[in-house]
């Protein structure tokens, strides 16, 4: 064999040797609490109606595909300003926690929410972020890579007397953060292409006001994951510390988020 055919075969042995899949052992820590409590309103034609759950869960090890649910917690949100109460309970053993009856935040107003679970207490404070209208959503005809992907184009205008910062909630668990330091008071307008859509497929966009904090936050989580579809509170290679403080025992935190957001949206059929 030549020296020329004797490299070729290497590299082809490096090359098999290269497909195999290495997972490699991370270090396993102590689950944490992990609270996701993420509401959003909307003010439709006189009509005002809140969306969002308090979704309780433990931490786990990267490799593992889901988080195990926490039973059994206390969980409330206190109106400072009025200190009026509303009590969340669990749907089933799932994690989920609602209200029994319809729960709209205010503006101007402070919010608790107080999570009590394995004898320590957690609080967060949020305070209702406005947002602004969806001009339009349609669809467009450019493509990225494969020419297989199909476009959405969506317009809004900012509000130009304050400074606003922006979630997209942009159907099938994928979402999209923006400020508006760039476009302030003015229309802005940006494509989003999404993967394997049919037609006739239905595609709502929403719009949720954050504040910077919670801004950056999402920010963080989306890079982290990916946006392969999972969502954005799956397990992350590396942990973000929220606005939940445990204040029976600080250096035990939580993981995961209280806002609350306003929320406008507008739907589509695609071609």
């Amino acid at each position: 064999m030549d020296f020329k055919n004797c490299c070729l075969l290497l590299l082809s042995i490096i090359y098999v040797g290269c497909e195999d899949v290495v997972e490699l052992e991370l270090p396993d820590s102590d689950p944490r609490l992990v609270i996701d409590a993420s509401f959003a309103t909307t003010f439709n034609a006189g009509k005002i109606q809140t969306e969002g759950a308090v979704i309780l869960s433990l931490s786990a090890p990267f490799y593992d595909t889901g988080n195990p649910p926490v039973n059994n917690a206390t969980v409330y949100i206190t109106n400072t300003t009025t200190d009026e109460v509303h009590n969340f309970i669990e749907v089933g053993d799932s994690g989920a926690y609602i209200t029994q009856y319809q729960w709209n935040p205010e503006f101007l107003s402070q919010y608790v929410l107080t999570v009590i679970s394995g004898n320590e207490t957690y609080e967060g404070t949020a305070t209702l972020i406005p947002t602004v209208p969806l001009d339009e959503v349609q669809q467009g005809d450019g493509t990225l890579f494969s020419g297989e992907e199909t476009e959405i184009v969506v317009k809004f205008t900012d509000n130009g007397s304050r400074d606003d910062h922006y979630l997209f909630d942009l159907d099938f668990n994928l979402y999209l953060t923006t400020e508006d330091r760039f476009y302030q008071g003015e229309q802005f307008v940006f494509s989003y292409f999404y993967e394997d859509l049919d037609p006739g497929q239905e595609i709502t966009v929403r719009i949720n006001g954050v504040d910077r904090q919670y801004h950056d936050y999402m920010t963080l989580l989306i890079e982290q994951s990916g946006q392969n579809g999972s969502g954005p509170f799956q397990t992350l290679p590396s942990t973000l510390r929220g606005n939940m403080v445990n204040r029976t025992n600080p250096d035990n935190y939580a993981y995961g988020y209280f806002s609350l957001s306003e929320r406008n949206e507008l739907t589509l059929f695609i071609d």
